[in-house]
């Protein structure tokens, strides 16, 4: 059940609305009550809490335990594992890492 008010619109406004009233087949009072619904909706979507997606790949989410996430050189190889010259897995990048490490060794060409 409807209630009945009154409210002042800009006259410009109001032709409009009556306008596309009839072109869409429509009461005015469908048209504005539409209106409101999708401000409402609009405003109660805005001040709801953004919930981040979890787009985790593997593990659960977790991080995996045997990366080294203070390690700069070796993020980088594990953003490069299974390309030319890198290990497929962190556990054989890892072992690589300590190879060179022991001897001295700089990262692979063409690995930044």
């Amino acid at each position: 059940m409807g209630v009945k008010t009154t409210v002042e619109i800009a006259a410009p406004l109001l032709a409009e609305a009556k306008a596309l009233a009839r072109a869409t087949n429509q009461t005015l009072r469908e048209l504005i009550e539409t209106g409101l619904q999708r401000v409402l909706a609009d405003r109660r979507q805005a001040s709801a809490p953004f919930v981040m997606p979890d787009c985790s790949v593997g593990h659960g989410g977790v991080l995996h335990p045997d990366e080294r996430w203070d390690d700069g050189h070796a993020m980088r190889m594990y953003c490069y594992m299974g390309r030319d010259g890198v290990p497929d897995t962190i556990e054989a990048v890892n072992e690589m890492l300590d190879e060179d490490a022991a001897a001295g060794a700089a990262a692979p060409a063409g690995v930044i």
